[in-house]
């Protein structure tokens, strides 16, 4: 919390990341079996703040959350779906992207974290397509613009009605002045593989294309005739559900709503506990294994429900990363610990390998991948404390090798207090990483040596000398040591740059091997991060100032 800013005032600010489909004010939901349709309707006085119309079906971090949920709902309480149709309720426009006048009234951090929550929603569309067999068809029913042919490129395919007028267009660079910061330019070449001196053309024309040309250029992937489109989007919709094995006659599981208790110093769940520290601006995650026995047979899986431990676990984790991310922007450090029993937390990893083909196990482990996918692009610096009552193990491990730097406690004065890490077969390509690899994977480079030395400690509890051996932490500090050594690491981080720390631990956190995905948050949010911060965007006559009031923007044309 700034200084200036009161303790009502900072409640009164927070973004609530939970919602349902009573609460939705810009989507629409509709089921015919092995189809939905996300219905876009956005209200254009229903923005998350304050000061801006949603005109034209543009959109802020309020519709984004909606659709974040509405995809969830569908990933769980209709496993019968098998494609999803994104198209517009609205005449003549699809969607007309980010809500402009809402980025031009917003501050830097806002804009940041509204931008990183949408290029994750985007990707988990893709992710659901890759892994759990829900494909995405774009029904692309009027103008097209910006954010909103952003969301159709996350889809599986686009079609385009050719009615003379509707388009797709990313028109960021010449209207704006910043660039398309939910993927668009890395879409449009990575995954539709637009010749570049095409992609130069469409990204810097206001109007952008449209009919038979923005087909032949790998901007869309068909363009139907008015009169024929609903029943083109219809026919295709089940064509691509033919490609799904998600289950025709499976029982959904409703996701109860997200019980949480906020505290002056953190967040409060059933899994998961987030204390923060204003003074040190660190917050501790305690991930806590299940303190009961889990169902191992499918039956007993289903009858839990969403109060099944790794899906309670994996919601309520990314409700605690979503909200600290927004809401407490001064807490620069995240400490990740863990508590419990670690056979507890490897039987259940063993029962998402058992059924891990099973729709609503394969779902649960999309949800825990994806969130644990958060934290690595999270900018925090990120440090894993594996200390006595620790519980690092299978799944659990994931945040030692997820965090920049992993400490380790040696008690050579008491053995059977000193914590260890337990590796189980999960660690090694269940929750690959934005770059498509495991944790450990890219921890030692894909190096055979290394991994093979792990490898072959799976299920046998690693303790601090052997850990920091092996490459699987750090640092071992012993008792005498501890405190003093890990009260030095934190304060020593707490006094650097955090825009230096920021792109130093991105570009650590991403090495080697490069995806689309690390190009979207690695390069490209970068350079939209940078972008937002010069005046050409956002100066008192800068782009974005300026747009919808009559005035041309004034640029320093100095090349940087």
């Amino acid at each position: 919390m700034s200084a200036a800013m009161s303790p009502a005032d900072h409640a009164a600010a927070r973004v609530d990341y939970r919602t349902e489909p009573s609460q939705y004010k810009h989507w629409k939901l509709s089921l015919n079996g092995p189809v939905a349709t996300l219905g876009i309707d956005i209200a254009e006085e229903g923005g998350i703040r304050d000061g801006y119309k949603l005109k034209l079906n543009s959109y802020d971090l309020g519709v984004d959350i909606e659709l974040h949920d509405a995809v969830q709902r569908i990933r769980f309480e209709h496993p019968e779906v098998r494609t999803v149709v994104i198209t517009s309720l609205k005449d003549r426009v699809f969607c007309s992207g980010a809500n402009i006048f809402m980025l031009g009234l917003s501050s830097h951090a806002w804009k940041v974290n509204f931008c990183k929550f949408t290029n994750e929603t985007r990707n988990g569309l893709e992710d659901s397509s890759r892994h759990s067999g829900l494909k995405f068809l774009a029904a692309v029913n009027g103008a097209c613009a910006g954010g909103g042919y952003e969301l159709a490129l996350a889809c599986d395919e686009i079609y385009l009605v050719d009615d003379r007028s509707s388009s797709v267009a990313l028109p960021e660079v010449p209207l704006l002045g910043v660039l398309p910061g939910t993927g668009g330019l890395t879409r449009v070449t990575d995954k539709r593989k637009v010749r570049h001196d095409r992609a130069d053309i469409f990204c810097t024309v206001v109007e952008g294309i449209r009919g038979a040309r923005a087909k032949e250029w790998r901007l869309v992937d068909e363009v139907v005739k008015p009169n024929q489109f609903d029943q083109a989007i219809a026919a295709r919709a089940l064509e691509l559900a033919q490609q799904s094995d998600r289950p025709a006659d499976a029982k959904g599981v409703m996701l109860t709503r997200i019980e949480r208790t906020d505290r002056e110093d953190g967040l409060t769940y059933a899994t998961l506990d987030v204390t923060i520290d204003r003074a040190r601006r660190t917050a501790t995650f305690t991930a806590k294994a299940p303190a009961t026995e889990q169902p191992a047979d499918i039956d007993g899986i289903v009858a839990k429900g969403a109060n099944w431990w790794p899906l309670q676990f994996a919601r309520e984790l990314d409700d605690a990363i979503l909200s600290m991310r927004t809401n407490e922007l001064e807490i620069g450090t995240w400490i990740l610990r863990t508590e419990g029993d670690a056979r507890a937390v490897l039987a259940v990893d063993a029962v998402l390998l058992q059924h891990k083909d099973h729709w609503f196990v394969r779902e649960t482990i999309g949800l825990m991948r994806r969130t644990l996918a958060r934290i690595d692009v999270s900018s925090r610096s990120l440090f894993a404390l594996v200390e006595p009552g620790s519980c690092f193990a299978g799944t659990f491990a994931e945040f030692a090798f997820a965090a920049d730097r992993a400490y380790m406690a040696a008690l050579p004065a008491n053995e059977d207090e000193e914590p260890a890490i337990t590796l189980s077969e999960v660690n090694f390509g269940l929750y690959p990483m934005v770059t498509h690899q495991s944790r450990l994977a890219r921890r030692f480079y894909e190096e055979t040596g290394p991994l093979d030395a792990v490898r072959a400690k799976i299920g046998q509890p690693v303790k601090a000398v052997e850990a920091e051996r092996l490459g699987l932490v750090t640092a071992s500090p012993d008792d005498i040591d501890w405190a003093d050594e890990i009260r030095i690491a934190l304060e020593e981080r707490a006094a650097m740059s955090p825009d230096a720390l920021t792109g130093m631990e991105a570009n650590l956190r991403f090495n080697g091997r490069e995806t689309m995905e690390t190009r979207i948050f690695g390069r490209l949010t970068a350079w939209q991060n940078w972008i937002f911060n010069r005046p050409n965007a956002v100066g008192e006559k800068g782009a974005l100032k300026v747009y919808g009031k009559g005035s041309k923007a004034q640029f320093d044309v100095s090349r940087v």
